[in-house]
């Protein structure tokens, strides 16, 4: 691929590097986004700004005992780099070299600026180019790069600080209050008794981890969570695998895969009461004769209204069973030295507090947005097909399902953003934006969904309308229809491009082009 160009910046005269492509975060999404970008345009010239020192993003930030992803890695894993491990359901550390193989194998870590923290990018209408200024982690300095698009590839939370309720009395405890997002590499728990607070995925996967040492691990939650054991192995996978190519062993279980999380998340919310019986019987099986399952595992709200959480091969109801680790479903009265009293009265004692309550959102990295001197307004903006923002030029962004597999949905905005690169180009636009003709449209937030961390964050997200290009669909197969096969050109994006800088087209057929 090119190297970048350099052009002198009238407004500084200094020399600032522009590229054709720009994008922010070198984890899951924007190694993806670069592989696609790189295969479709292999002439356009990108550089990935991360902020950390690593490849990864969240696997790479996230050390607490246990890191797992909570869906299969056939459909987690990229669709164009087959998953070849044996575990279906795979540690961080695997997932982690996953990625950085997809990295090093074509090239793309050769496109990435590690300790590069983007702080601004502004657009100018009239360059048709958006200036983006970053931050040198280990030097301060001041970075500034000019690009034509700006990929927003840095998730949808704080990498720096995580969610820590102020409880009362926390300041009394004598011991440690822990962040699974910051987890202290040295901490040793042997022989302690372990309260984690909270009934996501995170704290999940942290009980059946910790009680290899803990002497105890409880696990203290305001309301319950559904939890549904899976194989830790697909045995499907891993036999088709022995007499098929990887590629296509890989697609058969990747479409087997999707199928099926699809099918669980509609027959969820068409059948709640039968979907709430099946997942209690199947609870009640895993556990000991007698055991409070109407307390510990009855959700208030339906099925998929929240995010499943995947129990593989049953590691916590097993943890649970053995009496190594229990769930306590109460709230917090207050702290104590060596402990937490429960509105209930009940003492729980505690050597180690882990808060495992939820994580703090920040849209696109927080960084100050502005469109021809005019700040972004975020919350204000709608998402156009899950993937670019209502009167925000040339930008583009990555933002996985909340009911099935993330990186299904980062393949095909990768595939689209090398679509409409193309389109650009065979007719001359420099400039694509999403535009809103509809006032009345209904708005509903971004995500759709009940989870408290995406609920502290809603009003600062951008929004969704109720149909069209503007409404989220969460569908893997309707985003294939949309996003790989669908007209580029649908009337919704404005193309554009500055007087002069055409390829010559007819006046005729300019206008027509340009009103389209």
């Amino acid at each position: 691929m090119p190297p970048s160009t350099t052009i002198a910046s009238p407004e500084t005269a200094t020399a600032i590097e522009h590229v054709d492509v720009l994008i922010m975060g070198a984890g899951v999404a924007g190694i993806g986004t670069a592989y696609h970008l790189q295969t479709a345009q292999p002439g356009k010239r990108y550089v990935i700004l991360e902020a950390r020192d690593a490849i990864g993003g969240t696997w790479d930030l996230f050390r607490y005992p246990g890191i797992r992803s909570d869906s299969d890695l056939h459909t987690f894993a990229y669709a164009f780099k087959p998953w070849t491990n044996d575990k279906a359901i795979a540690d961080g550390p695997a997932i982690l070299d996953y990625i950085r193989e997809t990295a090093a194998e074509n090239g793309i870590d050769r496109h990435i600026r590690f300790g590069h923290r983007v702080v601004s990018a502004a657009w100018s209408s009239d360059t048709a180019r958006w200036t983006v200024t970053a931050e040198r982690t280990d030097t301060g300095e001041t970075v500034r790069m000019t690009c034509s698009w700006f990929f927003g590839a840095s998730g949808y939370y704080r990498y720096d600080d995580g969610h820590m309720p102020q409880w009362p009395g926390a300041e009394r405890f004598e011991g440690p209050i822990i962040s699974p997002q910051h987890w202290p590499q040295d901490l040793d728990y042997t022989g302690k008794r372990v309260v984690i607070i909270g009934s996501g995925a995170t704290a999940v996967t942290l009980l059946p981890a910790m009680t290899d040492r803990a002497a105890h691990v409880t696990m203290l939650q305001r309301s319950p969570t559904y939890m549904v054991s899976v194989p830790e192995k697909d045995p499907i996978a891993n036999t088709l695998r022995r007499f098929l190519p990887a590629q296509l062993a890989y697609d058969i279980t990747r479409r087997k895969n999707t199928w099926l999380q699809r099918f669980t998340f509609v027959t969820s919310q068409k059948h709640p009461v039968l979907v709430r019986q099946l997942v209690r019987w199947l609870t009640r099986r895993q556990l000991p004769q007698g055991y409070a399952v109407d307390t510990h595992f009855n959700p208030t709200y339906g099925p998929w209204d929240q995010r499943l959480c995947a129990v593989p091969d049953g590691d916590l109801f097993k943890a649970v069973s053995d009496g190594s680790a229990s769930i306590v479903t109460d709230h917090i009265d207050t702290f104590t030295e060596h402990g937490i009293t429960l509105v209930s009265g009940a003492e729980l004692p505690a050597d180690i507090v882990v808060s495992a309550t939820g994580l703090s959102l920040l849209a696109f990295g927080g960084i100050d947005f502005t469109v021809d001197g005019v700040p972004v307004d975020l919350p204000h903006a709608l998402a156009y097909k899950g993937m670019m923002l209502s009167d925000v030029p040339n930008f583009a962004f990555a933002i996985g399902y909340t009911n099935s597999s993330w990186t299904l949905k980062v393949d095909l905005v990768g595939e689209f953003l090398g679509r409409l690169i193309a389109h650009m180009d065979e007719r001359g636009f420099d400039t694509a934006m999403p535009v809103n003709d509809d006032p009345t449209m209904e708005r509903r937030p971004l995500l759709d969904f009940g989870a408290g961390y995406v609920k502290r964050a809603a009003s600062k997200l951008p929004q969704q309308g109720s149909r069209g290009p503007w409404k989220v669909t969460m569908h893997y197969a309707a985003d294939k229809r949309i996003l790989r096969k669908g007209e580029v050109d649908d009337g919704v994006i404005r193309f554009t491009r500055r007087p002069g800088h055409g390829p010559g087209i007819p006046a005729d057929r300019e206008a027509a082009l340009v009103g389209g």
